[in-house]
């Protein structure tokens, strides 16, 4: 519990879904949270919920996509409050659809979001940290960043890139005193597959599309902080995430069929034909 006291804690994406819970359980946790979003309304309800139940935040307005920005931003924060310990880099976009039926352009959103944002975050981030000779940053990837992900494949590649990136830097950062872990849930309770870009799936809802059970908000955000305290490399939930994870690692044979079942259904009943 006291490990997050009075850190000092940036998180992206704090708007709404993970990033919004997440900065108010640290925050219930003693930390000292700014909240960014795109969205500077849902930044400072977030840092306003906080506020009210008596703890520390602070809201900014900052689109991940512009690294100009997204430096300034975390620089100034170090120099506000005189360090910077943690960094959570959430921002995400959900895609759904085959990629046969995606557009370049539809690419370069996601990419731009959920990887480049990323990036963003790291390199303004990870410099400050290693000045200090501490920090943790988290990046949130997914269980598509691991898996095989028929019908997903704009989001499943940025969350491969940020598993590489986040395993890279880990390693690179231990002896400089910065520690890395990477987010890769399954389906958790948010407003991203309202929010996801799709291809040729019609009136068919990004939600209806979800294989597994869709993990309750604040049980899914206890497993990850759990993770992030314990600075694992890779924190992976639910435990159906873990076990897909080691099946399509260590006997992808067993899934092939699978996923090619899946992949007739959704072809059949959810694709429109362009």
């Amino acid at each position: 519990m006291r490990l997050f006291a009075d850190k000092i804690v940036f998180i992206t994406g704090a708007g709404s879904g993970l990033g919004r819970g997440i900065a108010i359980e640290l925050a219930s946790r003693g930390a000292v949270i700014v909240a960014a979003d795109r969205n500077a309304t849902t930044a400072e309800e977030t840092a306003a919920t906080i506020r009210a139940a008596g703890n520390r935040a602070e809201s900014i307005a900052l689109d991940v996509t512009n690294a100009t920005a997204v430096q300034a931003t975390i620089e100034e924060t170090a120099k506000k409050h005189g360090r910077l310990d943690y960094i959570f880099n959430n921002a995400g976009i959900g895609f759904a659809g085959e990629i046969r039926d995606s557009t370049l352009e539809q690419w370069h959103t996601v990419m731009d979001v959920n990887f480049y944002g990323v990036l963003h975050g790291v390199l303004a981030a990870y410099p400050i940290m290693v000045k200090q000779g501490s920090g943790h940053i988290v990046n949130t990837a997914s269980l598509a960043g691991l898996a095989i992900t028929p019908t997903m494949s704009a989001y499943a590649a940025s969350k491969h890139a940020v598993v590489g990136l986040s395993r890279a830097i880990r390693a690179e950062g231990v002896a400089l005193g910065v520690k890395v872990t990477t987010l890769c849930p399954s389906f958790i309770e948010s407003s991203i597959y309202e929010n996801s870009i799709t291809a040729g799936i019609g009136d068919t809802t990004v939600r209806s599309m979800v294989p597994f059970p869709i993990i309750p908000l604040r049980e899914g955000i206890l497993a990850l902080i759990a993770g992030v305290e314990h600075n694992e490399e890779l924190v992976v939930i639910p435990r159906v995430a873990r076990t897909l994870w080691w099946m399509i690692r260590f006997a992808p044979k067993m899934l092939a069929g699978k996923f090619q079942s899946n992949l007739r259904y959704f072809r059949r009943k959810q694709r429109i034909a362009l």
